[in-house]
């Protein structure tokens, strides 16, 4: 694993891409951020994506929708260092940012009009069933209780289930050792519901993961569990004060995925061509390793799950 200062991803993310707007990281607000107009057309350094010249698509079509509104509204996460992590600006940077950029160059939508919504855990699925975004990507698990009412393309990342504890902290080796312990993770989730159904600890719940940092440090939770990239931004970001157990074995596989609506499977395919030609050509790889890939390795792209 790398270890690599965020501070190197927040400084390079406050050039790149260019947002402006409101929205807290922590916050549950699900406040929009509007791209600002000082940035080009297709971002700058991780986000530079040649744009879709003059795209066309089926008449009706989401992908119609967004070529003729020339905007797409995206949910993501706001405090997750690597994938979705506001800075002091309030400007959303990581992973999943660049491949929601992704999407919307094959739509000829230019990053500065990218609508970022801070989507938590809780409110991913409201938020594409009522149309507040076109889109959710944010560290977003593929499974088939959410598959019952939105859709998924990708996945484009697969992640897998961990604990953080304290740098010090030499009770807890094992997921078996968390037991009958607190444990702090974001209500809703799919680590939350595994770490109690599986391993019987008992969850401490919260709106989003950056609130169980401080529990942990005061000691009023003995582990965070979610998944293994999100920790290790955390870890990366706050050096020297957290592990993750094991020294990072995951006991599950998290297959992160673009969510849509319901029965859209003309949007489906089209973000599952778009991937797949980024896997192909490194586009992929290279959005990567500018933003995740500054504290982790970068692995192969998964395999699509055309379902």
């Amino acid at each position: 694993m790398k270890h690599r200062n965020l501070t190197i991803l927040a400084a390079a993310a406050a050039v790149v891409v260019g947002l402006t707007g409101c929205g807290s990281p922590g916050s549950a607000s699900g406040g929009a951020v509007d791209a600002g107009t000082d940035a080009p057309a297709n971002g700058d350094g991780p986000y530079k994506l040649e744009l879709t010249e003059d795209p066309t698509f089926d008449e009706g079509t989401t992908m119609a929708r967004l070529v003729e509104a020339g905007s797409m509204k995206v949910g993501t996460k706001f405090d997750q260092p690597l994938f979705g992590l506001a800075g002091l600006d309030g400007k959303p940077a990581g992973f999943d940012v660049a491949i929601a950029a992704l999407v919307a160059s094959k739509l000829g939508i230019g990053f500065d009009d990218i609508e970022f919504t801070e989507t938590v855990s809780a409110n991913r699925e409201p938020f594409i069933q009522n149309g507040s975004v076109d889109a959710v990507v944010a560290t977003y698990t593929i499974n088939d209780k959410r598959k019952e009412v939105v859709d998924f393309a990708g996945p484009y990342y697969v992640a897998g289930q961990a604990l953080m504890v304290l740098a010090d902290d030499t009770t807890i080796n094992t997921p078996e050792d968390v037991r009958g312990k607190q444990v702090c993770s974001v209500a809703g989730s799919t680590p939350a519901a595994n770490i109690e159904a599986t391993f019987g600890a008992v969850v401490v719940p919260t709106d989003v993961y950056s609130k169980c940092l401080d529990p942990l440090r005061n000691g009023q939770v003995s582990a965070v569990t979610t998944d293994n990239v999100i920790l290790s931004g955390f870890i990366d970001q706050n050096e020297g004060e957290f592990k993750l157990v094991g020294d990072g074995e995951t006991f599950t596989e998290e297959p992160y995925g673009i969510g849509i609506a319901k029965d859209d499977e003309a949007f489906r395919t089209f973000i599952n061509d778009t991937l797949q030609e980024a896997y192909d050509d490194g586009t992929w790889a290279r959005l990567f390793e500018a933003t995740a890939g500054t504290v982790i390795d970068t692995p192969e792209p998964p395999a699509i799950d055309r379902y």
